[in-house]
């Protein structure tokens, strides 16, 4: 199990592979939403803000925050750990049921391409 901190880092490391996205890419795909990741074997949330300019650093919410979230992942911390680092496929741990993913089909399009 990865701690905390690790999937503190992973989120970090994702927010800086979305700045290396290219801005036409970005401005095709990316439609302003906001994003929440439970890390369940955790029990921790982060909460982010993915728009035109990329992905805003995530911070941790406390439980039952209640923030309104358009996208909502739910993984465990090995798992995002290894969906960050390319360890995981993304549409094969979807399948799988590793991760667990609260959104509008069109959103899941647009974050399978920028993943």
């Amino acid at each position: 199990m990865a701690s905390v901190e690790e999937c503190r880092a992973a989120l970090a490391k994702l927010v800086t592979q979305f700045d290396e996205i290219e801005e036409a890419d970005r401005a095709k795909h990316v439609v302003e939403r906001t994003v929440s990741c439970r890390v369940s074997d955790l029990d921790v949330t982060f909460y982010g803000r993915l728009h035109y300019e990329g992905l805003d650093p995530f911070v941790e919410t406390p439980p039952g925050d209640g923030r309104p979230t358009d996208v909502k992942l739910t993984i465990v911390s090995d798992d995002l750990v290894a969906l960050v680092n390319g360890e995981l496929d993304l549409a094969r741990a979807l399948l799988g049921g590793r991760v667990k993913v609260d959104a509008s089909f069109g959103d899941l399009l647009r974050l399978r391409r920028l993943l």
